[in-house]
């Protein structure tokens, strides 16, 4: 098995607890959020209508979608609340020299261009 190929997303100096950040990496639209629990980093694209997850809103571990409302635990992505049934992809973290870093999960399914 090979080691994730981690990229550096954002400073963790830079995404207080309770925010969270967009960023591209390899192509891919990532949300990072930084919770009371640790930082993790799932898809940017709700899985429910194509919706930009980091406009909504980060509650404890809860992403809501600014959409419909949908909610997802950002520890592993699986859905919260409705509207939503299928889990947002979630992607590897880890804090290295104080900077966030994402590992693309390579099994996450491709991600919707447009609504």
């Amino acid at each position: 098995m090979t080691e994730p190929d981690f990229v550096p997303a954002v400073p963790l100096a830079e995404l207080p607890e309770g925010r969270m950040r967009a960023c591209e990496i390899g192509g891919r639209a990532v949300v990072v959020c930084h919770s009371k629990v640790g930082v993790f980093a799932l898809d940017d694209v709700c899985s429910h209508a194509f919706a930009r997850m980091h406009e909504g809103r980060l509650r404890g571990t809860r992403l809501i979608c600014p959409l419909h409302g949908a909610s997802f635990d950002v520890r592993d992505g699986h859905v919260l609340g409705a509207p939503a049934t299928k889990p947002l992809p979630a992607h590897a973290t880890r804090v290295v020299d104080g900077v966030i870093e994402v590992a693309i999960d390579p099994a996450a399914p491709p991600q919707p261009t447009s609504a």
